[in-house]
């Protein structure tokens, strides 16, 4: 579940806002903004209305499971920590998300545009994997999943294991191929 301070941060970073300016747009000062962009607990009517002046809307969905935007803050952590096995299998955990849910709820996991995580692989992996798993549901795509950010110039691997050999194009599924992370599609068969 996307906590209040991700979806805040994405829908104001989606929207090319400075905290400043989204201040100054819901009558806040920046200071208000950075607070509740870093995880203080703010009402329902705070955040809707935040959201509503990055034109995004607030909804419930039922599920408990972590969309894209929240795995990725997860991932960017691990990254950041140099542990990219644990980053791997985050990124493993919002395959299984995205494959356990169907239609409606599953196209609002993959909906909220996440947060760069530090790695531009990474960050086309997570768009490849929400378009793959979307397109299976024959959902509509999320324009963030086909930023040219999230397509790599130069195909690479995520680069977990380096004992683990590079898969070839017939072992990547296609939506990986298409923006360059080279990765096992069985690595993907974990539900």
């Amino acid at each position: 579940m996307a906590v209040a301070s991700t979806l805040l941060r994405a829908a104001r970073k989606s929207r090319g806002l400075t905290q400043r300016a989204l201040a100054e747009a819901v009558a806040f000062d920046q200071g208000r903004v950075s607070r509740l962009e870093k995880g203080r607990e703010a009402e329902f009517g705070t955040v809707d209305r935040v959201l509503g002046a990055t034109g995004h809307r607030l909804y419930s969905a039922p599920t408990r499971r972590d969309d894209v935007a929240s795995i990725a803050g997860a991932i960017h952590d691990h990254l950041r920590s140099g542990d990219k096995h644990s980053a791997f299998r985050e990124l493993i955990q919002l395959n299984d998300n995205l494959a356990s849910e169907h239609g409606l709820i599953r196209g609002i996991l993959g909906l909220a545009e996440p947060e760069p995580t530090g790695d531009q692989a990474w960050d086309s992996a997570l768009a490849a994997l929400v378009a793959m798993r979307l397109a299976e549901e024959g959902l509509p795509l999320p324009d963030w999943v086909n930023s040219p950010f999230r397509h790599l110039a130069r195909p690479r691997t995520l680069d977990v294991d380096a004992a683990d050999p590079v898969p070839t194009r017939d072992d990547v599924p296609g939506e990986f191929y298409e923006r360059g992370v080279l990765i096992w599609a069985d690595s993907l068969a974990s539900v």
